[in-house]
């Protein structure tokens, strides 16, 4: 009942706390750089590094500050933030750097979009991103399984509350957003960085590049077309990025009492079993099954194909995920990243589908 992907079992389990230095085996322990920890990926040998001798040699990276302050707008979610920083500022914005995440709007987020945030740090080519600790941070931790208790949690609060950047703490390098001018989000091309608002048109390629004209042909789309309306195969809510609780609430949100398109195959996976257990409980389960919707073993599951959830040669995947890659659902696969509102609307109507219709 304990057993689910690391990155959602740590923080559900209060294995994760604050504090921390985090390593492990997959690139996207950035995760746990929501609860303000420097955590990273490392490879199979510095894995061996950290079991043997329980430190690393690293390089000191780089500071940058993302802020995103105001509003969002509605049917607008944390993947969608992400989505949005990483199309403005490209894949290889963050390499060298750990990013800090901050502004009114990170601060209004739940501990499980802040997960989300910082989970696709990656995707900016940067070493992890992190997000100073709250007190949303500590309503979330409080009584978990492994989180501190007693006087050990107040000692432990206490010095949680200094795991924050100096006022007037210098970055190199500092980029500001509008939470109003996020849109609902999708991906249309191989890498996280080919993202638009869904209702916009795909871009021109403005200096001839080749990977861009190679990346549209293998997704089988052209510049100026509307992505809208594009017909889809697979749905796929679910991985390290969108597998929890607050993911399949929202999906359930726009679903109930709807059905699936008879064209769409959905895989609906949870994180773990406590998320797979708490859905059941709250009745999203009976909800999505009403609408057509099957929930499988919790697991990482079509998020790479590296297990038989693979998505065919040439079909189009809405995937909850983090990455869009040649391949990286089965070869020959078409991935459109995005948030679990825009996938619930895909799935209902089989085609690419604006949210806030609902």
């Amino acid at each position: 009942k304990r057993n689910g992907v690391v990155h959602i079992i740590g923080p559900e389990l209060g294995l994760t706390t604050c504090g921390m230095t985090i390593v492990c085996g997959d690139s996207h322990t950035s995760t746990h750089g929501a609860f303000g920890n420097i955590a990273f990926g490392v490879g199979t040998s510095e894995v061996e590094m950290v079991l043997a001798t329980q430190s690393l040699l690293q390089t000191k990276p780089k500071q940058m500050l993302i802020g995103v302050n105001g509003n969002l707008g509605k049917g607008v979610c944390a993947k969608d933030i992400i989505l949005h920083i990483i199309s403005k500022l490209g894949t290889s914005a963050g390499t060298g750097h750990f990013l800090e995440f901050s502004g009114s709007t990170i601060l209004s987020l739940s501990m499980e979009e802040r997960m989300t945030i910082c989970n696709m740090s990656i995707e900016m080519g940067a070493k992890g991103g992190l997000i100073a600790p709250d007190q949303v941070t500590y309503n979330y931790l409080k009584d978990r399984d492994y989180a501190p208790k007693g006087e050990a949690w107040e000692k432990s609060v206490k010095y949680w509350e200094t795991l924050r950047s100096d006022a007037g703490a210098g970055y190199d390098a500092v980029c500001q957003f509008k939470a109003e001018e996020i849109e609902p989000m999708v991906t249309y091309g191989t890498n996280p960085g080919m993202g638009m608002a869904v209702t916009d048109e795909i871009p021109g390629n403005s200096n001839d590049n080749p990977s861009y004209i190679k990346a549209l042909e293998y997704m089988g789309f052209t510049s100026g077309e509307k992505i809208l309306g594009k017909k889809i195969d697979y749905v796929f809510l679910g991985s390290c990025t969108n597998g929890r609780i607050e993911d399949f609430r929202a999906f359930a949100s726009i679903v109930k009492g709807k059905s699936k398109h008879p064209d769409v195959t959905a895989w609906l996976v949870p994180g773990s079993k406590q998320v797979e257990s708490q859905l059941e409980a709250e009745g999203i389960g009976e909800i999505l099954r009403v609408a057509g919707f099957e929930i499988r073993e919790p697991g990482c599951s079509a998020c790479l194909a590296m297990n038989d959830d693979k998505i065919p040669s040439g079909k189009y995947c809405v995937s909850t995920s983090n990455r869009n890659f040649e391949g990286r659902q089965g070869p020959g696969a078409r991935t459109l990243l995005a948030g679990p509102l825009v996938a619930a609307a895909a799935a209902i109507n089989g085609v690419i589908t604006d949210p806030r219709e609902y």
